[in-house]
């Protein structure tokens, strides 16, 4: 038991309170559910259709719902309760989860059913992921919040990204409604996980008043196109997003005429990736105490500009691995830094709505960069992608690299109050 003890003091520091730890265990479990999914439905999909619109239109269905819903839930996360609405949509996705698993085991699936389901899973997704983000800063110190965020992105990297899909495709394989059931399990701990969370009550004097939904959307658009940094991420996200969309879109192509990989390599260089995630997770805190998130920041716009310059000269799947693990552990320091300086300047009663327009942002930029992508391979090649990907990024570098000197808000007032109950740091 006292290994144990302290290896849970290591990972997740006692300063940081019981509430947030019992909020990390349930996002690590909803996130290995989402990981899962993220193999087993299109697989499930497959298995039923060959047709390559219904195919596709699975995808679009899952990458659908943060642009339709994203700001709609971030108006909810900021007017409701919000461990309830993290509860009733984990409910819904369990229940949804349980009706796909006996039409599998009954054999009564269709491609429709499906994806309905998809769709309402991906939706309620949405209205989880943009509360959780809501919860962290109302249950540990300012002063942790780094470390904090960095413990639930790792979950994302590990669980999500690298384990997951792995896991999902060997439960398929077992038989169809193994995944799904898997996830039914996962998700029902998530929701009992995170009914141990107890949340301070909000201060009335912040809470704001609420009108309609519209007013509600455009004072979350109002406060983050006023907030300096805040307007700086969420362009960086934007632009950013348009240069990866655009190279990642066709990174499969490019993985098979450029560096003459297979499935297998396509793979691997995927796993690379996520890899280099891992690394960033053990290494982020000794970051953090040592260097300004700004500078974090500006770094990784160098890195993520040379990223795409030396995927677009190489021909090496050695170098072209080599370069993905050092841009997953840049990703993975990025979205913990951006996610902390977010917390850190939005005052409680806007963080859903701030989180919605960044996460429209990010979203938007992968929706037009993915629609370039196709078009500049048949202008330019393979590589085309890349060398504008390269080009866009060098100059969003140019323009923003002085607004990041003073992004990090160190001397920002703390936006709420202390966790009732955790120990000093």
């Amino acid at each position: 038991m006292f290994v144990v003890r302290r290896v849970v003091e290591a990972v997740v520091p006692a300063r940081l309170g019981n509430g947030f730890r019992w909020l990390l265990a349930s996002s690590w479990a909803t996130n290995l559910s989402d990981g899962i999914a993220v193999a087993a439905g299109p697989l499930l999909v497959a298995s039923l259709t060959t047709n390559p619109l219904l195919v596709a239109l699975a995808a679009l269905l899952r990458w659908a719902p943060p642009l339709v819903f994203g700001l709609w839930a971030g108006v909810l996360s900021d007017r409701l309760d919000r461990r309830r609405i993290v509860l009733v949509a984990n409910a819904v996705r369990v229940g949804a989860l349980g009706v796909l698993v006996g039409v599998l085991v009954t054999g009564r699936v269709s491609v429709p059913v499906v994806l309905l389901t998809l769709a309402l899973l991906a939706t309620a997704e949405v209205f989880v992921d943009n509360t959780t983000g809501t919860l962290t800063p109302m249950l540990v110190r300012r002063e942790d919040l780094a470390i904090a965020n960095a413990r639930v992105l790792a979950g994302l990297i590990t669980l999500n990204k690298l384990t997951g899909p792995a896991i999902g495709a060997v439960l398929f394989a077992a038989g169809r409604s193994w995944p799904f059931a898997t996830n039914t399990i996962l998700i029902a701990a998530g929701l009992l996980l995170v009914s141990r969370v107890s949340l301070p009550p909000r201060d009335p004097a912040s809470a704001g008043q609420h009108h309609d939904l519209r007013s509600d959307i455009a004072a979350g658009f109002r406060w983050t196109v006023r907030h300096p940094a805040v307007r700086t991420l969420c362009l960086t996200a934007l632009v950013f997003n348009i240069t990866y969309g655009a190279a990642w879109s066709i990174l499969v192509l490019y993985a098979g005429a450029r560096l003459g990989l297979g499935a297998v390599g396509f793979g691997l260089l995927s796993t690379a990736t996520a890899a280099g995630g891992l690394l960033a997770t053990v290494g982020y805190g000794w970051l953090s105490r040592r260097v300004s998130l700004g500078d974090i920041m500006r770094v990784g716009l160098i890195i993520e500009t040379l990223t795409h310059l030396g995927l677009a000269v190489t021909t090496s799947p050695w170098v072209a691995a080599a370069i993905l693990f050092v841009f997953g552990a840049h990703a993975f320091t990025w979205g913990t830094t951006a996610l902390t300086i977010r917390h850190r300047a939005v005052p409680t009663h806007l963080q859903g709505r701030v989180a919605s327009v960044y996460t429209m942002s990010g979203y938007g930029g992968l929706v037009v960069g993915s629609a370039l992508g196709g078009p500049l391979v048949t202008l330019l090649g393979t590589t085309g992608p890349f060398w504008f990907a390269f080009a866009g990024s060098a100059l969003l570098v140019g323009v923003l690299w002085r607004r990041f000197a003073h992004i990090a808000h160190t001397d920002d007032p703390a936006p709420t109050p202390a966790p009732a109950g955790a120990t000093a740091g």
